[in-house]
């Protein structure tokens, strides 16, 4: 029997390698097995195709099998030196990061099995406007409530990094304040947390490459902004507004507690599930901050906000309107305006929602900021509208909101 179980723990073992020699993660490249020191020839028909900060190289490759890929060495940033390499099945190479719209040498390689290279051949590249430098005009940079906004366009959506800088009191240096980077086509965002004075800011444009843009600079006086004094708000109640479920009513919005009750709407009702209050005065708001269910069985999960509205009104005495579940920003629909349309940021980990992690619950927890638009008009009564929750459920279940603007 310790025969037979030896036998079949070897014929185990045997198989188990060559699984585990046949999942080997290839690179891309064949590694070097040959013992032919042969110099390659060089590649020939050489053809170039520029596009913004970059260029396509395409070309034939000499007629061996001993080929391993081809090697291209350049420089970027003007010191610099890259190496792009693209293997024998393909014929082309990219090469890519130039802060500028000019000629640049390239140096291309034939590189064998046996790791022998060709003699170099050098070429001329001119990428296009570096899309760095195309961001850059575009900026925009201006006051915002308790802070600056910047916008700007990045029509070909490739990855670039905005830069805030502020000049430190202490050290009379522009130092980072933020770092935004997105693929975006349209660029609007905003930091926060300065007080009404007057400081210079800056903003600059950055990419993968390490390129940088020139700094657009202003003195800028960030608008006053105030968070709102929830002893002031009161439940509001209109016919269309979602019936209350577990005793958790609209009210626990304001309680000051994002870890005890919120407000829950009753299940078996269909979205989207509304709830208004009053913030006691006239606001110019400028953001908010959303409070969502925590916590292992809720984070991204159950009625949890995924997409979600805010509306808003001055009329002393509104009345009740039944809100659509999607609308356009400044739709007005009754005595209601549109005041934003929202989407609950997806978890940061990247996984999936229902095998979000511990961090992600931390995320949660901590609350997510919400801008306003600064063009949304002055408001007195608020309604909160959820058009999708994670689950896609029939109910939804908020925990604290805060709200800030300027009192009008």
């Amino acid at each position: 029997m310790k025969h037979i179980k030896y036998q079949s723990f070897a014929v185990f073992l045997g198989l188990l390698m060559i699984t585990l020699l046949s999942c080997k993660k290839s690179n891309g490249y064949n590694e070097p097995v040959s013992d032919d020191m042969t110099k390659p020839e060089v590649i020939t028909n050489v053809k170039v195709d520029n596009f913004n900060g970059g260029s396509y190289i395409t070309y034939d490759l000499p007629n061996s099998d001993n080929i391993l890929y081809v090697l291209a060495k350049y420089k970027i940033n003007g010191t610099v030196t890259r190496e792009t390499k693209a293997s024998y099945y393909k014929d082309t190479v990219t090469v890519n990061g130039f802060e500028n719209e000019q000629d640049y040498d390239v140096t291309l390689y034939t590189v064998t099995r046996a790791n022998v290279m060709s003699d170099p051949l050098t070429i001329k590249v001119h990428p296009l406007t570096p899309v760095f430098k195309l961001v850059k005009p575009t900026i925009n940079l201006s006051a915002d409530f308790g802070g600056v906004n910047v916008k700007a366009s990045n029509p070909l959506k490739r990855e670039i990094g905005v830069i805030i800088v502020a000049l430190d009191p202490a050290t009379r240096i522009m130092e980072v304040q933020d770092q935004y980077y997105t693929r975006a086509e349209t660029i609007d965002y905003s930091i926060r947390g300065y007080q009404n004075v007057a400081r210079d800011f800056g903003v600059y444009i950055t990419d993968q490459w390490g390129n940088v843009s020139d700094t657009l600079k202003k003195n800028i006086t960030p608008l006053y902004e105030e968070l709102l004094d929830k002893s002031r708000f009161s439940t509001f109640q209109m016919a269309s507004d979602s019936p209350i479920g577990f005793n958790w009513p609209l009210s626990n919005l304001w309680n000051g507690k994002s870890d005890g009750d919120g407000w829950h709407t009753e299940f078996g009702n269909r979205a989207p599930f509304v709830g208004t209050f009053s913030i006691g005065r006239s606001y110019k708001l400028s953001r908010f901050v959303l409070f969502e269910r925590y916590g292992e069985e809720y984070r991204y999960r159950l009625g949890n906000p995924k997409d979600f509205s805010l509306w808003g009104t001055n009329v002393a005495s509104p009345k009740d309107s039944q809100l659509p579940i999607l609308a356009a920003e400044g739709t007005v629909v009754g005595d209601w305006v549109n005041l934003g349309n929202y989407h609950f940021p997806d978890p940061p980990s990247g996984l999936p929602p229902g095998s979000t992690n511990a961090a992600d619950d931390a995320f949660v927890k901590a609350g997510v900021n919400f801008n306003i638009s600064f063009n949304a008009p002055v408001v007195r009564y608020i309604r909160v509208a959820v058009a999708n929750t994670w689950s896609g459920g029939d109910a939804t279940h908020i925990m604290e909101i805060s709200l800030y603007g300027k009192p009008e």
